[in-house]
């Protein structure tokens, strides 16, 4: 598959999720800019290795919660390219930055959660869209779990800026379905990089025993592939839209989860174990209500209970 010719910009694209998509999209032959906030040494090390891949580049900052920043940003990929035919919306500011409870969260902390996302997708496929011919591809990292459940308290800042990203890809989609460009969303499930900051996306942040809890539900069937995913895996699926052969498919939620987004919340696949022996650990059957040591971290999970391993008496 080739996206030889084609000019990509990947926002949040020095780290993270951001990084796997420019990468796997230099492999196919993309030009790429680079986005960065803050960290210039990471986007400079994004660029070096999209030029390892044979491909070339640049570095561009910008606040995206900012409309001056992302109209300065959008300026530099036309002086840059001429033009565009990728535009991934990706970046998001630190969890500090909007991780608060609907009780707590203040409003600066909301605006943050919602500008970054929603306001700044709005404003960055208008401005994208001009630059772009027919087979233009304009794609909104989501997710969309925290649109639909209240669970992960702490979300809802995010939850609710993504759930917004999510309805305006329908408006872009019919907006822009006349020219042939083609506007859609990716909703990774849980998502765990290398163990760094720059690699690792967003829930590195969290602590170790919060990690570690997501992960063993995912092994143990809240995930029916038995595994969270990898920045790769979305940066794979972003490459498939970005195809020729995918011009058909407009105004859509694509669920990178491994099939999370398939399982019951109250019924999941973690109930049948028998073909792991080792994860039972003595543990007969499931039930519903076993309180657990880790408050608020699933987006399908109540804040404190979740459904567990309780040995039968």
């Amino acid at each position: 598959m080739s996206l030889k010719g084609k000019y990509a910009l990947i926002t949040g694209s020095s780290r993270g999720i951001g990084r796997a998509i420019a990468l796997k999209l230099a492999e196919c032959g993309a030009k790429i800019g680079v986005h960065y906030y803050k960290n210039i040494d990471a986007a400079n090390d994004t660029l070096a290795k999209v030029r390892e891949r044979r491909s070339d580049g640049f570095i561009v900052q910008a606040d995206v919660n900012r409309t001056d920043d992302i109209r300065g940003m959008m300026d530099h990929v036309k002086s840059e390219f001429g033009k565009l035919d990728i535009f991934v919306s990706n970046a998001r500011p630190e969890i500090p930055e909007f991780y608060k409870p609907p009780m707590e969260i203040r409003v600066e902390q909301w605006q943050q959660a919602i500008n970054s996302q929603a306001t700044a997708f709005l404003l960055g496929a208008q401005l994208a869209a001009p630059l772009m011919g027919r087979g233009g591809r304009i794609i909104a990292i989501t997710h969309s779990p925290g649109a639909r459940s209240g669970s992960w308290q702490p979300w809802v800042g995010m939850g609710s800026a993504k759930a917004a990203m999510e309805s305006l890809v329908r408006y872009f989609a019919v907006a822009l379905a006349r020219r042939g460009i083609t506007v859609n969303s990716l909703s990774p499930g849980v998502i765990f990089g290398a163990a760094n900051l720059v690699d690792g996306g967003v829930l590195v942040g969290l602590p170790p025993e919060v990690q570690q809890a997501i992960k063993s539900w995912h092994e143990i069937g809240w995930c029916p592939s038995r595994r969270t995913g990898t920045p790769q895996d979305v940066a794979n699926a972003t490459m498939l839209i970005c195809m020729e052969e995918s011009s058909w498919m407009t105004g859509q939620i694509f669920y990178v989860d491994g099939g999370a987004e398939c399982n019951d919340a109250h019924l999941h696949g973690g109930i049948e174990l028998d073909d792991r022996p080792d994860l039972l650990r003595g543990w007969r059957r499931f039930d519903y209500g076993h309180r657990i040591p880790v408050g608020n971290t699933g987006s399908r999970m109540n804040t404190r209970r979740a459904c567990a391993g309780r040995p039968r008496n």
